[in-house]
């Protein structure tokens, strides 16, 4: 036993014989065990976290305190144009200057030496050679005008609902950090991505499935470089962790219910399991850690039923399976990834992202013996399935709701890989299109050279890329913040500014 001296009020211990007065204080010996002080202590460090939380909610938006469960749904800073996002991940950096930033130059100097060029800039340094100019023919479409590679023949009906940024650049030329970069907002692991972030800042509208949902490559062409990282949670709670559907077999491990085990016996389990969580939860105060954990025990019973009905497309339309080519063997399997998107987003999910192409450099975008056979195959696997997806989102009046967003980690050099015909990477330059969600329909933001090489004109880093994508579903990206290590972090760091030009005037309440 130790004997601690703590301040009390007058009137709790006024008519106590063992306290004394010294001045307007009153002491008292109490006699109190190690384990009885710590537990005492205890409820203070739950205020403090109680406060971290409201400081968090403060942070999120939120007017006052909501429930502890994390995932409730609740108004970002400013009426939304968007409620969920479909992201078409290019994995391995598609060639700009290949697909949608057409640069007639390049045939005009093709063969030719590029004069002052950084031999460092691509990834396999001395390996470049001359201009080469694009192996695709291009031609314009729609009202805008807007120039399109030959290998995307139905998404060139669509240029006319499309926002493009030619100006994206990012800071490195690897592709494990440039995809940590762009999903994480830096360039190393260990950060929430950003459908950790989205579904933190606004929580989930169906209770039922996830928030954030991932597809990668299903034909065994593994996962993209930097695996789970680029959909991990970070220093966030683990409820916001991206889920990941398995390329084979059940889209989500242990979902089915044990074939012993009764869904009363099931139930009873999880309530005696809540019950003993909900009790060491009382004891702690606030603990938004625990709170989160209790909520994905939950949020995988209620999953046994409302994961299966969202993935299983074969309820589907015939005409619907043939829009998104689930009857072409070449784009049947990202066309499926395609409609498990909209239905998700169609029952509420916030985030889904699509990898198109998978660990491996030919297996993927990414293009160094040969962009054409590499662009020409990838381009046939995902231009109608993402056809469909705009057009089904938009017959269905989802696509006002729903901001579609296409690009990779980086683009490719204007320049010839020597020992092929492909092209290496690219840091200071790639292309990314929008669409839906109240994004500015056919316009052209931002400028590369002449060559393709290097945006120049209104240069759009990845935290402006960020900024924008959580403007258009009402959250400031100033202001989603976490406190973690002493300092509060945010999905855009210190820097990013929404790029304006092609998204349309905030919402009024």
């Amino acid at each position: 036993m130790a004997d601690w001296m703590v301040a009390v009020s007058r009137s709790e211990f006024e008519n106590s014989p063992s306290y004394t007065q010294i001045g307007d204080v009153i002491e008292h010996t109490v006699s109190l065990s190690r384990r009885e002080m710590l537990q005492r202590a205890g409820a203070g460090f739950g205020m403090l976290s109680l406060m971290g939380l409201l400081s968090d909610e403060a942070a999120r938006g939120d007017a006052g305190v909501r429930s502890l469960n994390p995932l409730a749904p609740h108004p970002g800073h400013f009426p939304a144009h968007a409620k969920s996002i479909i992201w078409l991940f290019m994995n391995g950096g598609p060639s700009q200057v290949d697909t949608w930033d057409y640069k007639p130059e390049l045939e005009k100097h093709n063969g030719t030496e590029l004069k002052g060029f950084d031999a460092d800039t691509g990834f396999f340094t001395g390996s470049v050679g001359p201009i080469m100019k694009s192996p695709f023919t291009f031609t314009r479409h729609g009202q805008s005008g807007a120039w399109v590679s030959e290998i995307f023949p139905n998404l060139a009906n669509h240029v006319d609902d499309m926002a493009f940024i030619h100006s994206c650049y990012t800071d490195t030329n690897n592709h494990s950090p440039a995809l940590f970069k762009i999903n994480t907002g830096f360039s190393r692991m260990g950060f929430p991505s950003v459908g950790s972030w989205v579904t933190y800042g606004l929580g989930t509208m169906n209770q039922n499935l996830p928030g954030s949902v991932v597809m990668y490559d299903t034909l065994g062409r593994g996962l993209p470089k930097g695996y789970s990282q680029n959909w991990s949670s970070g220093f966030l709670p683990g409820v916001f962790q991206g889920t990941a559907l398995a390329a084979q077999g059940a889209p989500i491990a242990n979902l089915v219910r044990d074939g012993q085990m009764s869904d009363t016996q099931q139930r009873r389990q999880l309530d005696l399991l809540s019950k003993l969580n909900q009790h060491n939860l009382q004891q702690s105060d606030a603990d938004v850690a625990l709170a989160a954990r209790i909520e994905s025990f939950e949020l995988a019973y209620r999953m046994q039923v409302a994961a299966p009905d969202a993935l299983n497309y074969d309820s589907e339309p015939a005409a619907i399976k043939k829009l998104y080519g689930l009857d072409d063997k070449r784009c049947a399997h990202f066309g499926k990834q395609c409609l498990m998107a909209r239905r998700l987003v169609e029952r509420g999910v916030r985030f889904v992202q699509i990898y198109s192409g998978g660990e491996e450099n030919e297996r993927s975008w990414d293009g160094h013996t040969n962009i054409a056979d590499n662009h020409r195959q990838f381009g046939g696997e995902t231009d109608v399935p993402i056809s469909a997806l705009l057009t089904d989102l938009k017959q269905r009046g989802l696509l006002d709701s729903t901001l579609v967003v296409w690009c990779g980690e980086f683009g490719r050099l204007p320049l010839v890989q020597k020992g092929g015909t492909g092209r290496d990477h690219n840091p200071h330059a790639f292309t990314t299109w929008m669409a839906g969600g109240g994004v500015r329909a056919g316009v052209h933001h931002g400028e590369t050279d002449e060559l393709g090489h290097k945006a120049v004109v209104n240069r759009v880093s990845i935290n402006d890329l960020h900024a924008t994508i959580l403007n258009q579903l009402g959250i400031d990206h100033t202001r989603l913040t976490y406190r973690f290590n002493g300092r509060n972090y945010r999905l855009t760091d210190v820097a990013g500014n929404v790029v304006h030009e092609v998204v349309q005037q905030k919402r009024h309440a």
